[in-house]
């Protein structure tokens, strides 16, 4: 299985962009996950892949407004084209927060509007949207897509190859749990996952609360071929977390 890892989380804490690029390719990467535009070559040229880039604008505002549409629609034609020059497999699509006027079941009506409107481009593009499930206990409150129930909904409703969904384990944790289940009955819906440690979203390591070794191994088992993404924020060095999760990645999900 392949391996990335979150730009985000992991620059500016004590290594250079080229010095990031260059550690993460030695240590086994193969992939960097939503670095800035500004960073596509430089990824490219370091041999690196450039796994995923957002697509649309706020996480706050998407999908589930029908308003947003017409913004988000503009936003991802823009995405595209970027995606298929940089060959990006992936754009990050995002559900926006619930309110009064936006309950649930109306939340998945306007998403999956938008998702059909947006569907055809991305099979034409040959570029997957995958929908991002987030948690909205810690880190994003009232965002609407926190639960594998209502991101199914939506993508089983879509009903396209190109739409998928972003199985965070670490958000998902937090909402949830029940992940290694989860994993093994949605796998058809699963495009692509991130990983962290739960909770305070850092090192896969034995201080927090998700054993991944099992949970790797059954994302392996799914059939799965597509990245695992690393998106922790690391508490040392960002090289020792780096080195540690694709080594842990490495034996959980190898052949016996």
């Amino acid at each position: 299985m392949k391996q990335a890892f979150s730009w985000w989380s992991f620059a500016n804490r004590g290594l250079t962009d080229a010095e990031l690029l260059y550690e993460a390719k030695a240590i086994g990467y193969s992939g960097v996950e939503l670095p800035t535009e500004r960073l596509f070559n430089a990824v490219i040229d370091s041999g690196l892949e450039i796994v995923s880039h957002a697509g649309h604008g706020t996480i706050d505002e998407g999908l589930n407004d029908a308003a947003n549409h017409d913004r988000i629609e503009q936003e991802i034609e823009s995405s595209l084209e970027l995606a298929v020059k940089y060959g990006i497999a992936n754009l990050v699509v995002f559900s926006g927060c619930r309110s009064q006027q936006i309950p649930d079941n109306l939340g998945i009506e306007n998403t999956v509007t938008g998702l059909r409107r947006l569907a055809p481009l991305a099979e034409s593009a040959g570029v997957k949207l995958i929908l991002e499930l987030l948690n909205s206990r810690v880190d994003h409150p009232a965002y609407q897509c926190d639960s594998m129930a209502w991101a199914a909904s939506v993508v089983e409703q879509t009903d396209s190859p190109m739409v998928k969904i972003l199985y965070d384990i670490y958000h998902a944790q937090v909402m949830e749990g029940d992940l290694i289940r989860t994993i093994r009955c949605c796998s058809s819906l699963i495009g692509h996952y991130h990983t962290a440690g739960c909770p305070g979203r850092h090192e896969l390591d034995q201080y927090q609360e998700i054993y991944y070794p099992a949970v790797l191994r059954a994302v392996a088992e799914t059939g799965y071929d597509g990245y695992i993404g690393h998106e922790f924020i690391p508490t040392t060095h960002p090289r020792y977390g780096l080195i540690a999760a694709y080594e842990l990645t490495e034996v959980a999900t190898a052949k016996k």
